[in-house]
């Protein structure tokens, strides 16, 4: 299978607020940056989808390594949180709906077309790739 790396990062204006979301995807020598925005979203929803529109890009089965500095994200697959809010019919812990659970049910069903390994970096420290990201999700709320 190949080898893909995808970047993701989701940022807001307010929790909720203007929103918008930045990937970068890296496949031999090719970098591709995609962005985009809602207008009324949450920084966590901005998160999910960033993953979610990277994976989507992808035309065949691959190998992929998402860095995200989103723990929410990464620990939901690292921890098995998405696994046992499955096995519950989609409740947490707190026997609550899972929070943007469609999103989460589309991010999962992606994971099985694709072998993906999750990796948290630091948000807004020196990782180029991570920073650029940032700054596409600021530009894409700009946008609005």
């Amino acid at each position: 299978m190949e080898e893909v790396i995808i970047y993701t990062d989701g940022a807001c204006s307010g929790n909720p607020g203007p929103g918008g979301w930045g990937c970068i995807l890296m496949y031999k020598n090719i970098k591709k940056e995609i962005s985009g925005n809602a207008k009324e979203t949450t920084n966590n929803i901005m998160e999910i989808t960033a993953v979610i529109e990277g994976l989507k890009l992808l035309k065949f089965p691959c190998n992929v390594k998402v860095y995200s500095d989103s723990a929410y994200v990464v620990n939901a697959f690292n921890h098995k949180w998405i696994y046992g809010w499955i096995k519950k019919g989609w409740v947490n812990s707190n026997k609550e709906e899972v929070k943007n659970k469609q999103l989460w049910q589309e991010l999962y069903n992606l994971t099985k077309i694709h072998k993906v390994e999750f990796i948290k970096v630091k948000g807004h420290s020196d990782n180029e790739y991570n920073n650029r990201c940032d700054e596409l999700a600021r530009m894409a709320i700009k946008e609005l």
